[in-house]
């Protein structure tokens, strides 16, 4: 027989079951309700309920098939009109028999004193006294438990023994199975030492817009939180929250597949449940924070390596070392490492406690997924997870608002971690400060150089300025032509030919200048000497003035800095008759 998908609704007169049953044989099927029992069949498909209300045979229940959809529908009145049937989700726990609620486990610690609360309170029935009695015999304690225990409720042992190849790769702790819980905190507590980075810490702390844009993402169990105080008052506010909380076809065919039991916990070991939950929760949270919901491949390592229930096998007595626990290996081994992530994973965490237990159930089977996905991590749903999932479906939802009350009185501090964060961030900020002071004196040392350095430059350009303006008085006078007019001397840059016979004439620099021939015909200008060494062209011109008793003309461009230099030394009687930038020998 093949068990269908399924999903229950309710209104307030009516309780609706949607069956998916394809292919099946719709002239022959069958459909049974009475109390809280349901029963259908349509071969090969075959789905038994044990429902948390009663239920009615009155002539008003309705039934439907989609042939398109393949599904049944199935409206049975409820036997109180208005009731509400808590629960509608719990897809495992609807599966269960009505009798196996008081199945004796596989496993039962002989010598426990205490019964388990939850099966006090989750058990309807009468007490079963057809039971099986032995002769009480104390059984010492080491002969009882001759191995550690660990896994959900620590009913487990010896499963490492069987797994050590993938030992390492699943948990931290080296031999699990011979390792005592006192001996595992020790370890722990050394390895985190050990891991603790204070250049990692720091460098998060001062440089944290990466943390910042973490906290401002919004994971899906915010909308519903706001929409649960907003329109949920307080009396109502346990009965609806199962509304809130919707669940995907994926995530009911996981809880389809789980196989349900029931766990004799004493209250040592109930409350350890208890706690080691708060424990995956919050590396739950903060993995679905830092990864912004975007699951990837270091998601099953982040959750694992945050929870010490998880990597150490841990065990806890109380709140308080659970949160210190998760914010030292948050600032140990994870990317981001901030305290501010640790708070916001620990309020996110009460938040998910107060929206009852479909909410932590859709965290659970999220995680389930991850580690299913990751060789070999599956090891933990086997010891942990899949126990949880189906754990979960039986609590009362009172019980986990009383563990989010708890866990608020129960902040986690700084100090508190023993990582000495505080002297770490005291003595940061002191050397920022000494750097900062030392950086404004040093500008305010090149401040008071500036002046100095700046008058030194001064003093060094009007030497340069007065030198520069000596040798060109001093190249003007060797530089005096016949007739008492003077030459531009030979800083005249760029001469340019303004008839069409020329000749090459040397300045100072050694260099040979155009000189117009206005007295020749053929338009070819001839070279009058060759070039000569600096401080040679008086005599040249002397001896051009013998062979041409013609005028020389050199053309300067007009506003050139040596046009400007020859109209000042030109004399005041031919400037008159000469333009701009000419010189007339």
């Amino acid at each position: 027989m093949l068990t269908p998908a399924f999903d229950l609704s309710q209104d307030p007169d009516f309780l609706t079951v949607a069956i998916r049953v394809p292919y099946a044989r719709v002239s022959e099927f069958d459909v049974y309700f009475e109390g809280v029992d349901f029963r259908f069949y349509a071969k090969p498909y075959f789905l038994r309920l044990t429902l948390p209300g009663r239920i009615v045979e009155n002539g008003s229940e309705q039934g439907s098939y989609a042939a398109d959809k393949g599904i049944f529908t199935i409206r049975l009145p409820k036997e109180t009109p208005g009731q509400h049937f808590e629960g509608l989700n719990m897809l495992t726990a609807l599966l269960a028999p009505r009798k196996s609620r008081t199945a004796k486990p596989l496993v039962e610690e002989i010598g426990a004193s205490e019964v388990s609360e939850e099966g006090v309170e989750d058990d309807d029935e009468e007490f079963d006294w057809e039971i099986e009695q032995s002769p009480y015999e104390e059984v010492p304690e080491s002969t009882l438990n001759p191995e550690c225990r660990y896994g959900f409720g620590n009913l487990r042992s010896g499963v490492f023994q069987r797994l050590q190849d993938e030992l390492s790769d699943v948990i931290d702790l080296k031999d699990p199975d011979s390792t005592p819980a006192a001996e595992r905190r020790q370890k722990r507590l050394a390895a985190e030492l050990a891991k603790f980075d204070p250049d990692h810490y720091l460098a998060d702390f001062f440089e944290d817009e990466a943390v910042k844009q973490v906290l401002e993402y919004n994971p899906w169990w915010i909308d519903l939180y706001s929409k649960m105080m907003a329109s949920l008052g307080k009396s109502q506010e346990q009965e609806n929250l199962a509304a809130l909380v919707s669940f995907s076809e994926e995530e009911k065919y996981q809880l389809r597949k789980f196989v349900n039991k029931s766990y004799l916990l004493d209250r040592r070991a109930c409350r350890q449940v208890y706690y080691s939950l708060i424990d995956i929760l919050l590396a739950y949270c903060y993995e679905t924070r830092v990864t912004e919901g975007e699951k990837n491949v270091e998601s099953a390592w982040n959750i694992r390596k945050l929870s010490p229930t998880l990597c150490w096998l841990e065990t806890w007595t109380n709140v308080h070392e659970i949160l210190v626990s998760f914010g030292r290996r948050v600032l140990c081994y994870p990317l981001y490492r901030h305290f501010k992530l640790v708070m916001q994973a620990y309020r996110d965490t009460i938040k998910m406690l107060q929206l009852g237990k479909s909410a932590v159930l859709k965290c659970l089977l999220d995680i389930h997924k991850i580690f299913q996905e990751n060789d070999p991590a599956y090891i933990l749903n086997d010891l942990y997870i899949s126990d949880y999932c189906v754990w979960i479906q039986k609590v009362k939802s009172r019980k986990l608002a009383a563990l989010a009350e708890a866990l608020k009185k129960a902040s986690p501090t700084k100090a508190q971690l023993g990582l000495e964060l505080q002297e770490l961030e005291a003595a940061a900020l002191l050397v920022q400060e000494e750097e900062a002071a030392s950086k404004a004196g040093a500008r305010c040392i090149s401040g008071q150089q500036t002046p100095s350095s700046s008058s030194e430059t001064s003093d060094s350009e009007e030497s340069e300025s007065s030198t520069s303006s000596e040798t060109e008085d001093s190249d003007s006078e060797h530089e005096e032509p016949r007739g008492g007019e003077r030459e531009a001397g030979p800083s005249l840059l760029g001469p340019f030919v303004e008839e069409s016979s020329t000749a090459l004439l040397p300045d100072h620099g050694g260099m040979c200048r155009s000189v117009v021939l206005p007295g020749s015909d053929d338009g070819q200008g001839q070279p009058l000497a060759s070039p000569r060494a600096p401080g040679a062209s008086e005599p040249l011109i002397q001896e051009l003035g013998e062979q041409l008793e013609t005028s020389v003309q050199i053309s300067e461009p007009k506003g050139s800095a040596a046009g400007q230099r020859a109209e000042e030394r030109q004399p005041a009687d031919t400037q008159d008759l000469t333009p701009s930038g000419l010189i007339r020998y």
